[in-house]
C-alpha cells in the first residue's frame, strides 16, 4: 500500500474517531474474503484482484490484455473471475500462449466474455433465471453469450462450447461493480 493511501486510510479513520485498523475491517466486513484477502467495496475491481492470492492467474491476463484502466474505470461491471485454479486447469502451456503479446486479442476477447456492462448482484441473476424457465442469457461486453442457470440454488454459467463454470463466491462488491468469482474459466477446452 502507498504512503498516500495509508495516509488517507488514517485520516479517514481519525475524521470517523477510530483506529486505521479498525476502519478497515468494518469497511470489508459486509464482503467475503476472496484468496486470503479483505475486499474493500470502496476499491475498484482492479484494486480489490490484485489482493487475492486466487487470482494472480486472472490479474496477469487482464495487465495483458491492457484492460486495468477498463476495469479500474468508473463502470459498473460485473465479472466474473477464474481462479488460478480455473486456468490451471486449461490444456499444458495454454495460459502462456494467451500472455504472449501476439495472442493479445484473443486474451481480451476471453477476459471480456467474463465481464458484463452492468452490476448485477447474484439475487438478481436467479430471478432473471426463474423469470426465464430456468436458463437467462446473459450478454456480455465482450459480445459473448452464456447460459445462466440455477441447479441446487448455486449459479452456473455455460458458454456455446458446453463449457460449464460454478459462481464459487458471489456478490464482492466494488466501488465500480462487483466480482463473482468462478470455478472455470470460458470460453476455452480444458
Amino acid at each position: 500500500m502507498t504512503t498516500s493511501k495509508l495516509r488517507t486510510l488514517a485520516i479517514s479513520a481519525t475524521l470517523a474517531g477510530g483506529t486505521a485498523l479498525g476502519s478497515a475491517v468494518a469497511i470489508a466486513g459486509s464482503n467475503p474474503m476472496v484468496g486470503g484477502a479483505a475486499m474493500y467495496p470502496t476499491k475498484n475491481i482492479v484494486e480489490n484482484a490484485v489482493n487475492s492470492n486466487n487470482h494472480t492467474t486472472l490479474v496477469a491476463a487482464v495487465k495483458a490484455a491492457s484492460l486495468v484502466d477498463t476495469l479500474s474505470g468508473a463502470g459498473p461491471f460485473t465479472v466474473f473471475a477464474p481462479t488460478n485454479e480455473a486456468f490451471a486447469a486449461l490444456s499444458d502451456g495454454t495460459v502462456a500462449m494467451l500472455l504472449e503479446p501476439e495472442n493479445k486479442a484473443t486474451l481480451t476477447k476471453i477476459l471480456t466474455c467474463h465481464v458484463i456492462a452492468a452490476d448485477v448482484m447474484s439475487d438478481a441473476i436467479a430471478k432473471m433465471i426463474a423469470s426465464d424457465g430456468g436458463a437467462h442469457a446473459v450478454t456480455t461486453v465482450g459480445g459473448c453469450v452464456f447460459t445462466a442457470r440455477n441447479m441446487d440454488g448455486m449459479i452456473f454459467l455455460e458458454d456455446g462450447q458446453g463449457n460449464t463454470a460454478r459462481v464459487t463466491i458471489a456478490d464482492v462488491n466494488q466501488s465500480n461493480g462487483v466480482i463473482h468469482v468462478i470455478d472455470k474459466v470460458l470460453l476455452l477446452a480444458s
